[in-house]
């Protein structure tokens, strides 16, 4: 693999990147990060844009969440195990309802880069460039830690492939087990304050699997299932670098990670971001919010997606619970005019935030279900299908979010406010959200009809 040549992407006009005073550093951090192999292989990419182009066509549902913004020092055994544990708990709960395969796509190896407001951050009259993640400096208020460092940028490789091999070791070791991990969801069920209909529906799955050991379905179908990794390819340096040509086809692949995704704030069609993903051959979301012309869309997608390739393009809206309603059919139809069908996800939680009066940033459980819930209305209203959720999670039992199972309060978030940007859901209320998207999918799933054995031959986890 060698790495395809681009235009300078600086040049065509580069936003969100940050302010690197030594260029040298930056030169010899880019030249060793294209000496390294690549994070993913392009037939992983390939495979899951087939499996997205399934859930552009209503045979499957995308399931993405993890961190708002990876750190460092969180890049542990038991972080990295929490968080799948989470996403696959939901998954079975979302599957046996929808009754369509569910693609698992982690925000994971690879989301160290965040967006800002403001370049700068003022603290008790000493201002300070701002955050922007791991990969750009450090979330301590120094002078030293808020210092632009290109070194970090090998870090984050290092520490991608070291959560990407563990991952896909617990993926294919039988962490996985369709049978644990159903346990772990009937543990949540016993020992949390849920409805009853939810026991119901955890009672329901184990029957199921219990029929499915007895017809003979083998133990590497219960064990096994696909992961992939995603995050939003902000840093150009880094992308670039990793950007590698497909020795089977010859075309250019991002290889550090499956799914590459645009922002809401970087994508300006004429900006170096749609630029570098326009010659990629991943499969790519675009982050899409209630202020987004339709006339911008329109070339978004055409730029983005000029073959109309199944697969392609995973269109992710976050609009918030208040604009969902009113603001998604006009967007749906915008990009159904061009002649395309992406996958549709929603994004409930960049919508949704707000301060407290205890100086906390958060988001209240109620809010983020009810952006969902318009979500699922406006796709039934179209005919069209809700093809995904993308959400802001962490398998640790965090207090950042309000609301949901354990009644978290404004008072509560104190306790374990840990995240290093936005809130996360926790554990527990990654769950409890599962159930109701659950009870949606069901709802929908047989009000239109649908037989999963028309399209599917096999067990696919």
């Amino acid at each position: 693999m060698t790495i395809p040549s681009l235009p300078d992407l600086h040049a065509i006009g580069a936003s969100q990147q940050p302010t690197y005073l030594d260029r040298a550093a930056v030169d010899a951090a880019v030249a060793e990060l294209g000496a390294r192999p690549p994070l993913v292989f392009a037939g992983e990419c390939d495979d899951l844009k087939a499996r997205i182009a399934d859930v552009a066509q209503g045979r499957a549902f995308l399931l993405q969440a993890g961190d708002c913004a990876e750190t460092f020092d969180s890049v542990t055994a038991v972080n990295i195990r929490n968080s799948l544990r989470v996403q696959l708990s939901m998954a079975v709960v979302l599957q046996y309802a929808a009754q369509v395969p569910v693609v698992k796509v982690g925000r994971i190896a690879g989301q160290y880069a965040k967006p800002r407001s403001n370049d700068d951050e003022t603290r008790e009259g000493v201002t300070l460039p701002s955050y922007r993640g791991d990969a750009v400096n450090r979330l301590a208020f120094t002078p030293e830690g808020r210092a632009h460092d290109p070194h970090r940028l090998v870090e984050v490789y290092n520490l991608s492939a070291a959560t990407l091999n563990l991952v896909r070791a617990f993926v294919q070791g039988g962490f996985a087990d369709l049978r644990t991990v159903h346990s772990w969801n009937s543990d949540f069920v016993r020992n949390s304050r849920v409805e009853a209909r939810y026991e119901a529906l955890s009672a329901e799955i184990e029957r199921a699997l219990a029929f499915m050991v007895t017809c003979g379905v083998s133990d590497d179908a219960l064990k096994v299932v696909h992961y992939y990794a995603s995050h939003e390819a902000l840093l150009l340096e880094y992308e670039h670098a990793l950007a590698r040509i497909d020795s089977r086809t010859g075309q250019p692949y991002g290889t550090s990670g499956h799914m590459l995704w645009i922002g809401e704030r970087t994508r300006q069609i004429d900006g170096a971001h749609v630029e570098l993903l326009s010659r990629l051959r991943n499969p790519i979301g675009i982050k899409v919010g209630p202020s987004v012309a339709a006339s911008d869309l329109r070339a978004l997608v055409e730029k983005l997606d000029p073959d109309n390739e199944p697969g392609r393009l995973t269109l992710i809206t976050r609009l918030g619970a208040k604009k969902v309603r009113d603001a998604l059919p006009a967007i749906i139809e915008t990009v159904q005019a061009t002649g395309r069908t992406p996958a549709w996800v929603c994004d409930p939680m960049h919508g949704n935030t707000f301060a407290t009066d205890n100086g906390y940033k958060t988001r209240a459980f109620p809010v983020i279900w009810d952006e969902v819930d318009g979500f699922f209305d406006v796709h039934r209203e179209l005919g069209t299908w809700p093809g995904g959720v993308h959400l802001e999670l962490t398998g640790n039992d965090v207090t950042e979010c309000v609301g949901g199972v354990g009644e978290l309060a404004e008072a509560d978030l104190a306790h374990r406010y840990e995240t290093a940007c936005d809130p996360r859901l926790n554990r527990n209320q990654g769950l409890e959200l599962a159930f109701y998207l659950a009870e949606r999918l069901n709802e929908d799933r047989t009000r239109r009809g649908y037989n999963p054995a028309q399209d599917f031959e096999a067990i696919d986890l």
